[in-house]
């Protein structure tokens, strides 16, 4: 177990924090620092073909050890963590034999991960966590997925008794900032289908996603004096809260689960003369996606017909979409990973992911690519912590895909 723990440290210890607002690929240069490291962990521990191109993105290759043809197929992590809270300084905690109560992070701060709140630490008393000091995320959000799959392949490597197919892993900058796969050569990758492993609680096991979009609603305002503004003034802070109060009310995260979709309202700015709201549209269900859509453009045009000038200026951006439709032809490489967890005595969890992963456009691209557990909760943010069982469950579960593969092709 230390020499699991020991790999994860060394990963979420180094700042990854991904910039939505640079256009470059990585949009960080610091992302350089753990994509460089990987590259050496993966020739160390004896993997061939190991790439990094220009953009960051890390491909290798576990070739087969057996004589029968089996399909390649490939594991897939990002190395970047949310820019929705600090990456800098993540200064782990290893909280062993957990006994089901409090978890002080940091005293001096008052900040405590509870039960109480988080009800899903009940589920791992007795366990080894991996917890934030309280001050940063932990980054287990995907560190805990690369850990995961470099581990399964040395295991691989060190019992060559196990048998197995072409094995491609695939390391990907910004995937939380939407661009994980934008310049993922999928041809060079070279696999059949792949997994994520960037899923949370242990056992789940994911197909579907949501459609994303965002939108960014500009508004301009007319600013005078406050005395003399009859008939004068506009308000951009007033057109925009129009715009929060005509979207349905309860469809907010925060009031939503399962397939429900929502509007999430992440970012505002304000002035009488000029405002502005950013939002994420999502949905499960395509037509309903659409519709949400179409809903905001028929508010600002609305808003747009009462004026002598335009002052909504409605920009949206479609960003990724729900893999059912491509991975449900091919829908035998969900069952092999959800036999793969039954062997292990996981009880696979299949259910919607509430976002999205690399697999999502992956899968648009040409690799079917569901997305599996990686142990992970309360991602982006302080209370983020990981059982490290987890972690190894997850491993084991690589280790079992890439058998169960190769057995159902020995004829």
């Amino acid at each position: 177990m230390q020499d699991i723990i020991d790999r994860f440290i060394s990963y979420v210890t180094i700042d990854t924090e991904s910039d939505p607002t640079s256009e470059t690929t990585p949009s960080t240069e610091k992302q350089w620092n753990l994509a460089n490291l990987l590259v050496d962990e993966l020739k160390r521990i004896g993997l061939s073909d190991v790439t990094i191109d220009e953009n960051a993105y890390i491909m290798a290759t576990l070739p087969s050890n057996v004589t029968h043809e089996v399909p390649t197929i490939g594991f897939v992590s990002h190395f970047d963590t949310s820019p929705d809270f600090t990456g800098a300084n993540v200064n782990p905690q290893i909280v062993r034999n957990y006994d089901g109560k409090d978890i002080v992070l940091n005293a001096e701060q008052d900040i405590v991960l509870s039960p109480d709140y988080f009800e899903d630490l009940l589920l791992y008393k007795g366990q080894t966590l991996i917890t934030t000091d309280g001050t940063t995320l932990l980054g287990a959000d995907d560190k805990a997925g690369i850990c995961e799959i470099v581990s399964a392949m040395e295991y691989l490597i060190n019992h060559p008794e196990i048998k197995h197919g072409t094995i491609r892993i695939g390391f990907t900058p910004d995937e939380e900032i939407g661009r994980g796969a934008h310049k993922f050569d999928v041809e060079k990758f070279g696999a059949d289908w792949a997994y994520t492993m960037d899923g949370s609680e242990i056992g789940e096991l994911e197909y579907e996603n949501f459609n994303a979009a965002s939108a960014k609603i500009d508004i301009k305002g007319k600013i005078v004096h406050p005395g003399y503004a009859k008939g004068k003034m506009i308000n951009s802070i007033l057109i925009a809260n129009e715009i929060i109060n005509s979207l349905p009310q309860h469809e907010i995260p925060q009031e939503t689960t399962g397939r429900e979709g929502f509007y999430h309202l992440h970012t505002t700015k304000g002035s009488v003369e000029e405002s502005s709201l950013e939002y994420i549209i999502r949905d499960h269900d395509k037509a309903k996606f659409e519709a949400r859509k179409e809903l905001l453009e028929k508010i600002a045009a609305d808003i747009n017909s009462r004026y002598t000038y335009d002052p909504v200026k409605l920009t949206m951006k479609d960003q990724y979409y729900n893999m059912k439709e491509k991975v449900e032809p091919v829908f035998h490489i969900v069952e092999i990973a959800e036999e793969a967890m039954k062997a292990l005595d996981i009880t696979p969890i299949i259910k919607p992911i509430r976002g999205g992963t690399d697999g999502s456009q992956l899968s648009f691209m040409g690799l079917p690519c569901p997305n599996i557990f990686a142990g992970g909760h309360n991602f982006h943010g302080r209370y983020e912590y990981v059982p490290v069982e987890s972690i190894m469950s997850a491993i084991d579960v690589i280790v079992k895909i890439a058998e169960l593969t190769a057995e159902k092709y020995k004829k």
